[in-house]
C-alpha cells in the first residue's frame, strides 16, 4: 500500500478521472418484489480503481443509494453498518424511517463497499458462508494445513475475480473519499457502526483535511490482532448468551427449560445435535449447528431481540422449524418462483426490521438488472477485510507448534464453548490470505475537527474498553460518550444517545468530555 496518506495528498498516480467523473442520482427499481424502497429513494454508482497505486489495472463500480434531504441541505451523511461485509444499500432502505430526523439536513447515503453486496461481490462459488470446507480433518502436518487454506483462497479468488486481492479498509476509505467528492461534499460526514468505526478511524488518518462530522458507534479496536480481538468477541457473545438463557429460564414457556443451569446446558446440546444431524426447513434449506451459532450471534446484539429469539427456538425445538432462526441471520432463502405467477418473497422481517431476502436493483445507468449478491458474500467479505487489515499472519511455524495451537483451542473454548470454535476458524483462515497492512496499527493522534465515539458498557461485540483505548490513540479530536446500557451499538437502542448524535450531526453540538447516557430500561 505504500503511504496511503501521502497518496491522498497528491503523491502517486493521477486519480483525477475518478474524482471528477460524471455522477447522477436516478430512481431505484426493485425487481422480483422482494424489497420495497421508499418512494423518494435514489440510486447510483461511482467507479473506482481496483488498485490505487496502479489505476491502469482496472476498475470496479460501487453502488450507492440515498434518502434525499427534506429541508435545507447541508450535504451528505454516509453510513456504514459494520461487518465487515454488511451491505449499505439494503441497510439504508430498511431503516429509512429511523434516519428521518437526519434527513432534515442531510442526504442519508448508503453504499456497498468494494467486494460487498452489489459492488463486485466476493464469493467462493460454493454457496457457503466460509471456505471452511478446505479443512476435512485429515491434515497431518502444518504444511498440509497451510496448503489447504492457500488453495481455499485461490478458489475464492478464482470465483471473485481481482477484487478479492484489493479488499481491506484502506481501499474502502479511499473509495469513500472518491464518493464524497463526486457527491459534491467538501467534507465527509459519516456515521459508522461496529466495523464502520474502524473505517471512520482510518479515514481520519488518510484524509484529515477532508474530515467533517463523524460519529463512531460500537467502537472497534485499532491495535489488537485478530487472534485477540476474535477471542474478546467470543467472550462477549458468550456473556450475552448466558444473560439471554438466564432471562429465558425465568419466563414461562422458555423452550430451554425453567432452570438457568439446565438452559445453558440445553443450548449447548442443541448446537451439538444439529452439527451431527441438521434439520431441513420447509423450502428444503438445511439448518446446521453452525447456522444456529450464527443466528444466536446475530440475535444477541440487542436485548430487544430476546423475545423473538425465544419464539424462534421454540419453533425449532418443538416443530423442527428453523425458518425464524434463518430470518434472524438473514439466511432464509425465498421460495422458488412459481412459473405462472413469477417470483415472490416471504415478506417477513427479522427482529431488526430489515427484510433479509436478497434483492436486485436497476438504475438509470444500467440497462440490465444487477445480479443479487452470492449467498456466501458476507462471510468471505468479512474474512477478506479482517485478514487484509491484520499484519500478524499465522505461519507454518505457528501451525507446527502443537502446544501453541492446543493452548489457543483451549482459550477459545474457555471463552465460549458455543462461539469459540468458529471464532478460531476465522483466525486460522487468514493463513491462506496475503499478508495484511500495518497501516491501521500505526494510526494515532489524528488532526481533524472533534468527532464522537459512542461506547456501550454492555456491548457483547465491541467492549467499552476498546472505545477508551481507541479514543486515546486517536488523540484530542476524539470525544467519548459513555452509554450505560446493553447491546451492540447504541444509536438504535438509546433515546439519549440518538438525541446527542443527531444534535452533533445536525447542529454541531459538541458532547462534553465525560458525558454519559443512562440505560433506557
Amino acid at each position: 500500500m505504500g503511504a496511503p496518506a501521502g497518496a491522498a495528498e497528491g503523491d502517486g498516480p493521477d486519480l483525477s478521472r475518478f474524482y471528477d467523473q460524471k455522477f447522477a442520482w436516478a430512481s431505484c427499481k426493485v425487481l422480483a418484489g422482494v424489497l420495497e424502497f421508499p418512494g423518494d429513494m435514489q440510486c447510483g454508482k461511482v467507479t473506482v480503481p481496483l488498485d490505487y497505486a496502479a489505476p491502469e489495472k482496472g476498475t470496479i463500480d460501487l453502488f450507492l443509494n440515498r434518502i434525499p434531504a427534506s429541508g435545507k441541505k447541508r450535504g451528505s451523511l454516509f453510513l456504514n453498518f459494520g461487518g465487515p461485509g454488511s451491505a449499505g444499500v439494503p441497510g439504508v432502505a430498511g431503516r429509512a424511517k429511523e434516519f428521518g430526523d437526519l434527513t432534515k439536513s442531510y442526504d442519508v447515503v448508503g453504499f456497498d463497499p468494494r467486494g460487498v453486496g452489489f459492488s463486485s461481490p466476493a464469493t467462493c462459488g460454493d454457496g457457503s458462508d466460509q471456505p471452511s470446507s478446505a479443512l476435512d480433518g485429515d491434515e497431518s502436518t502444518a504444511a498440509d494445513v497451510m496448503d489447504k487454506f492457500t488453495k481455499a483462497y485461490e478458489e475464492c479468488k478464482k470465483h471473485s475475480g481481482p477484487v478479492l486481492q484489493h479488499m481491506g479498509t484502506i481501499n474502502v476509505s479511499r473509495d469513500l473519499d472518491v464518493m464524497r467528492h463526486n457527491l459534491g461534499d467538501k467534507k465527509l460526514n459519516f456515521l459508522g457502526f461496529s466495523y464502520g468505526t474502524r473505517l471512520g478511524a482510518v479515514y481520519t488518518a488518510q484524509f484529515p483535511k477532508n474530515t467533517g462530522r463523524l460519529v463512531l458507534d460500537g467502537v472497534d479496536t485499532l491495535t489488537e490482532p485478530l487472534t485477540e480481538s476474535s477471542l474478546v468477541g467470543a467472550q462477549g457473545q458468550q456473556t450475552a448468551l448466558d444473560n439471554f438463557v438466564t432471562w429465558c429460564a425465568r419466563n414461562e414457556g422458555c423452550p430451554l427449560g425453567a432452570n438457568p443451569r439446565d438452559a445453558k446446558e440445553n443450548i449447548a446440546k442443541l448446537v451439538t445435535t444439529l452439527k451431527a444431524k441438521p434439520v431441513v426447513a420447509g423450502n428444503g434449506q438445511e439448518f446446521t449447528g453452525d447456522d444456529l451459532v450464527h443466528s444466536l450471534g446475530e440475535a444477541l446484539y440487542g436485548r430487544g431481540n430476546w423475545p423473538y429469539l425465544s419464539q424462534a427456538l421454540t419453533s425449532l425445538i418443538t416443530d423442527d422449524d428453523p425458518r425464524s432462526l434463518l430470518r434472524i441471520s438473514g439466511s432464509l432463502l425465498p421460495p422458488d418462483p412459481d412459473p405462472d405467477t413469477g417470483p415472490t418473497g416471504s415478506g417477513e422481517e427479522g427482529p431488526g426490521g430489515i427484510s433479509p431476502v436478497r434483492v436486485m436493483l436497476r438504475t438509470a445507468q444500467e440497462e440490465e438488472p444487477v445480479k443479487p449478491p452470492p449467498d456466501d458474500n458476507s462471510g468471505i467479505a468479512l474474512t477478506a477485510v479482517n485478514c487484509a487489515d491484520d499484519p500478524d499472519r499465522l505461519t507454518v511455524a505457528d501451525f507446527e507448534n502443537d502446544a501453541k495451537f492446543e493452548r489457543m483451542a483451549r482459550d477459545y473454548a474457555k471463552a465460549s464453548p458455543i462461539f469459540g470454535p468458529s471464532a478460531l476458524l476465522q483466525v486460522r483462515m487468514c493463513a491462506g490470505f496475503p499478508a495484511g497492512t500495518d497501516f491501521v496499527r500505526g494510526i494515532k493522534n489524528v488532526h481533524t475537527p472533534k468527532f464522537l465515539l459512542v461506547g456501550t458498557r454492555g456491548d457483547p461485540a465491541t467492549p467499552y474498553r476498546w472505545t477508551v483505548e481507541t479514543a486515546k490513540r486517536l488523540g484530542d479530536s476524539a470525544v467519548v460518550l459513555d452509554n450505560k446500557g446493553d447491546g451492540h451499538g447504541a444509536y438504535f437502542s438509546s433515546k439519549c444517545v440518538k438525541q446527542k448524535v443527531d444534535d452533533f450531526l445536525l447542529y454541531g453540538s459538541q458532547v462534553k468530555s465525560g458525558s454519559s447516557c443512562g440505560s433506557d430500561k
